[in-house]
């Protein structure tokens, strides 16, 4: 990577933490605030009454307050990342974005606390006094051997679990992997010679689940900087004396000849293709390295094709990545009011996560791997992080494991129960966006980014391009196109660049078009102008023509106005209407929203129509739609002229035998609710609807606008469908990232359904 790419890149990530506001967490009350008598229940008087109910029985404070949700994220800064010691403030985003994460993953609140104390006793005493107003305490980025200590002394002194993430997170991570490894390998864990490089925290903590797992201690070889660490040397403090053994092997390369397994937790290259050749058949390699392994496996499989190889590294197979352990982790030991997490519970969850990696795989995780299905083998033996099984798969065991040995307060009565529970926790907003996404990449689509000069296109177009999710053509005059590249810190070579008037193309462009509009009042000259001047024509004339997949417009022009740019050149799909929709995106709801800026009034025939692209698109993204055609009434309550067509549009799609749910016409909190078949036993859907088609333009305006500024949901779109060729069109004025989204949606195609991304029915 060249400087100006990293300088670019910098600069992208300073602008996702600085904006629109600073930081990544905020927080949100959980109850009504609205009326002097929320108020009152709130704080004073009413909050008195949960107060005296936890002073007469502690174990109330899960009952009344949040501490049961809530995690501490906990640093000193003393090893941020890979970065070293950099002071409790510095680990302050890494600390946010591990709160983040646990939100996103397992749906629990986490606070970050940044301690400026690098002293392991004033530390712990600091933690102690606060630890237990938490339901759990995840200690990150503090620096070993102080890691130990401070880990250590917490568990015997709170009530709540504690849990090191570096130590314990890879450590069950790579477990999962070696249980995996193992049965393929036709070996017994209690069999398996190991060597592990890197003898800080994590190599520690792998090293010692190992153990507790079955591995014999005369087996198991842990390096350091200075090689084996055996019985003889004098230079060990008391952790890595530990773990020191009577052999007369004294470097790495002595360790490894004849060895099972190698895990390391270590440098870049530090497993030498000679060293790989030594070990025993079928070889056993985690090379977990960050960012760059031991070994890459290329380079080990070159030497041994029986290798099975794991990195840290999300571009290979077999990634050992802690988001996968420690949010569902928590999870389950939150949810039985754990009083730690024990041994038991770490090997539970590593059991549970090789038994993940054996179920065949869902379409969430067919899209992350590029359309490919991956399934339980060499190159699959850990889960992916996209399974969004992980949520209802993992807790259980943990729990189930806490309750069996004694620290659950709150033992599950019903196991079943809680992993349905669970499977409804699960946030949609960032598993939607990676499944379009991990759909798209690797497949190369040409996108055009008609507004090519305007330095947010040209940034997105780059992030597009840099995440591998298609090839970028930025559509512009040369000189101003490069000077905005320079401006916003784009490399000018990184992107393509098409100038409208100069294209050799400009020719048969003008042909086309003129053949289109030569009865529609338009002269040779005024065609040859469109196409010379009008940069969203020129780009629709690439997509229609075939030099290029999809395009992206919209940021300095009205959304009518692009689109009617774009309709001088591509027709609707076949037997499809053109329509916008919106997907809303909340807690543990996914809507599909139509049609939200074409037809301004649609009639029955128009609403029915729209009711089936959307179905389809839904299906598209890999949902089941239950669509639910909305208005004032329900079912004729109250009566009135204005949902009459809407009732006719569900005459159409009687008629037409559609394969999918719809009711209608119903007010939009009944078509939600899923109790709802209890007032009308006669309805169709099946549970609570997730394509709501609008009866008026104004409304669906109306109601995605609410939804995002006042309801919190996160809307993508409005998404162009039903256009002959992939064509987005962004609102005026959007950000870097929902022109990106954008471009995927148009690499992506919902029309199509990307058949090749394994996402359709």
């Amino acid at each position: 990577m060249n400087d100006r790419t990293s300088r670019v890149e910098d600069e992208d990530a300073l602008a996702f933490h600085k904006e629109p506001v600073p930081g990544k967490l905020a927080m949100s009350p959980t109850k009504p605030m609205a009326t002097q008598r929320d108020l009152s229940l709130a704080y004073s008087p009413g909050v008195a009454v949960p107060v005296k109910a936890i002073a007469e029985d502690p174990d109330k404070v899960y009952d009344y307050t949040s501490k049961g949700n809530m995690v501490a994220v906990i640093s000193n800064g003393t090893a941020i990342l890979g970065l070293g010691n950099l002071g409790a403030m510095a680990s302050k985003p890494v600390m946010e974005g591990k709160a983040v994460l646990f939100k996103r993953f397992a749906d629990i609140d986490a606070i970050d606390i940044e301690v400026e104390e690098e002293d392991a006793e004033q530390f712990i005493e600091c933690v102690k006094r606060i630890g237990n107003t938490f339901g759990g305490i995840n200690l990150e980025d503090i620096k070993a051997p102080e890691s130990f200590i401070v880990e250590q002394r917490l568990r015997e002194l709170l009530d709540v679990p504690v849990f090191h993430d570096d130590q314990h997170g890879t450590a069950i991570i790579s477990a999962a992997g070696i249980i995996n490894a193992c049965e393929l390998t036709d070996r017994r864990i209690e069999d398996l010679t190991v060597v592990v490089n890197g003898a800080g925290a994590a190599g520690i903590a792998v090293l010692e689940l190992l153990k507790a797992m079955g591995v014999h201690p005369d087996n198991a070889i842990l390096c350091d900087s200075k090689g084996v660490i055996h019985s003889e040397r004098d230079n060990l403090n008391q952790w890595k004396a530990a773990h020191a053994v009577q052999t007369d092997k004294r470097s790495l390369a002595e360790a490894v000849d004849g060895a099972d397994c190698f895990l390391g937790l270590s440098v870049a290259g530090a497993l030498t293709q000679d060293m790989v050749k030594t070990m025993a058949k079928d070889p056993i390699i985690f090379a977990m390295a960050n960012p760059d392994p031991e070994i890459t496996p290329e380079d080990a499989r070159a030497v041994r094709e029986d290798a099975i190889v794991a990195t840290g590294r999300s571009d290979y197979p077999n990634q050992v990545n802690n988001v996968l352990g420690f949010p569902y982790i928590f999870r389950g030991a939150l949810d039985v009011r754990a009083r730690t997490i024990n041994e038991e519970m770490k090997i539970a969850a590593a059991q549970a996560l090789a038994a993940l990696a054996k179920e065949d795989v869902p379409d969430e995780v067919a899209a992350a791997y590029h359309g490919a299905r991956p399934s339980f083998g060499r190159n699959y033996i850990i889960p992916s992080p996209f399974d969004p099984r992980l949520i209802s798969y993992v807790p259980p065991y943990v729990a189930q494991a806490a309750m069996d040995t004694g620290v659950a307060r709150k033992p599950i009565p019903d196991m079943a129960a809680y992993r349905a529970s669970l499977a409804r926790r699960l946030d949609p907003t960032a598993a939607l966006l990676q499944r379009i996404q991990g759909a798209v990449m690797g497949h190369g689509r040409r996108i055009v980014f008609a507004e090519g000069e305007e330095p947010a296109v040209i940034r997105a177009a780059y992030a597009f391009q840099n995440q591998e999710l298609g090839k970028a053509v930025l559509v512009g005059r040369e000189e101003i196109t490069r000077a905005n590249m320079r401006l916003v810190g784009v490399p000018e070579d990184a992107i393509e660049i098409v100038n409208a008037r100069l294209s050799d193309r400009n020719a048969d462009y003008s042909d086309f078009l003129y053949g289109r509009l030569q009865r529609k009042g338009y002269l040779k000259r005024d065609v040859q102008r469109l196409v010379n001047n009008d940069r969203n024509v020129f780009s629709a004339c690439m997509v229609k023509l075939g030099d290029a997949d999809g395009m992206v417009t919209g940021t300095t022009r009205s959304y009518g106005a692009a689109l009617d740019d774009v309709s001088q050149v591509l027709d609707p799909a076949e037997g499809q209407r053109v329509m916008g929709m919106s997907i809303a995106l909340a807690k543990n709801r996914t809507l599909f929203i139509a049609d939200t800026n074409i037809a301004e009034f649609p009639d029955e025939e128009a609403l029915a129509d729209i009711a089936i692209e959307t179905a389809a698109a839904a299906k598209g993204f890999g949902f089941t739609p239950r669509v639910a055609f909305l208005s004032y009434s329900t079912f004729g309550n109250p009566s009135g002229d204005r949902s009459d067509k809407l009732r006719r549009a569900v005459e159409i799609l009687d008629e037409r035998g559609v394969d999918f749910e719809y009711e209608g016409e119903m007010n939009v909190d009944v078509a939600l609710d899923p109790s709802h078949r209890f007032l009308y036993p006669f309805s169709r859907l099946k549970g609570p609807a997730n394509v709501l088609v609008m009866p008026a333009i104004h409304s669906a305006s109306i109601a995605t606008k609410l939804l995002r500024m006042a309801g919190g949901a996160t809307v993508i779109g409005p998404m162009l469908v039903g256009v002959e060729k992939p064509v987005q069109i962004a609102r005026l004025g959007a950000s870097v990232s929902e022109i990106t989204t954008l471009a995927a949606l148009a690499a992506y195609d919902p029309d199509k359904h990307d058949v090749e991304s394994g996402l359709s029915e």
